[in-house]
């Protein structure tokens, strides 16, 4: 059921993004406690503002209204994906070469499973990670398919 709310929100939104110059990160559609929360993630060159979340959430509001393909009561939420920004798509990771990531596999890979350091390269097959481990600074290799979650990491 998510994910066919997923997909037709996709659908609808994606219009009306492109018509704004701003880009689909992530949906989410998911109960919490005894509410449904259907979550718009977008961001553009230079980050969204207040308003342009404003703006795509009452225009997807109407779109949702229109097909109503959602039986049961939600909230629906427009809003940026904040610092820690997923990396869904390829395209995501390329644009994140050189920037701070946090990376889960889904198996160990040289004895762990979460990887965070400065994403050094991505060829569409392999990520190349440069970590810091205690005093030294060690290159890790992960192979895309075994990227469970990736994401912006913010560093302090």
């Amino acid at each position: 059921m998510s994910k066919k709310v997923t997909e037709i929100t996709e659908q609808l939104v994606t219009p009306i993004l492109e018509s704004k110059g701003i880009e689909l990160v992530d949906i989410e559609f998911k109960k919490e406690g005894a509410s449904w929360f259907l979550r718009v993630f977008i961001d553009k060159e230079g980050g969204v503002d207040i308003e342009d979340c404003g703006v795509v959430s009452e225009e997807l509001s109407l779109k949702l209204d229109e097909t109503d393909p959602i039986p049961q009561a939600y909230f629906l939420e427009v809003s940026s994906p904040g610092a820690e920004r997923p990396l869904k798509k390829e395209k995501d990771l390329v644009s994140a070469v050189g920037k701070s990531v946090y990376i889960k596999t889904y198996e160990p890979l040289e004895g762990r499973k979460e990887f965070e350091g400065t994403l050094k390269a991505f060829d569409g097959d392999q990520l190349t990670i440069e970590m810091k481990i205690k005093t030294r600074v060690k290159e890790v290799n992960i192979p895309y398919t075994k990227v469970a979650s990736a994401r912006l990491a913010v560093v302090f």
